[in-house]
């Protein structure tokens, strides 16, 4: 398994498909986090978005399950970023493949 960084970026226009879609995003990611395949996430601080971490066997796998996010059917994401992140100290450092 791979460790995806999924940064979601917002603008300002999407702040009320966000506030509408936002408790079914958070019941996605929960089950996501139960099942082992979110690690964390989180917004940022600004409101200009959220960091994702997920695991997933690939890229592909990882943006099939991107597509399932509330936020994605609301168009409440104006760009996502994907990267392979290594996480060699902390507590996901056993997560490094």
């Amino acid at each position: 398994m791979t460790v995806f960084a999924v940064e979601y970026v917002y603008d300002a226009e999407s702040s009320e498909a966000r506030d509408a879609s936002r408790p079914a995003h958070r019941e996605w990611t929960a089950g996501l986090a139960q099942d082992g395949t979110l690690l964390a996430s989180g917004p940022y601080g600004d409101g200009a978005g959220a960091l994702l971490i997920f695991e997933a066997a690939d890229e592909p796998a990882l943006n099939e399950l991107l597509k399932q996010d509330p936020f994605a059917a609301a168009s409440a994401i104006s760009g996502t970023r994907t990267t392979v992140w290594v996480p060699l100290t902390g507590l996901l450092a056993t997560r490094a493949a």
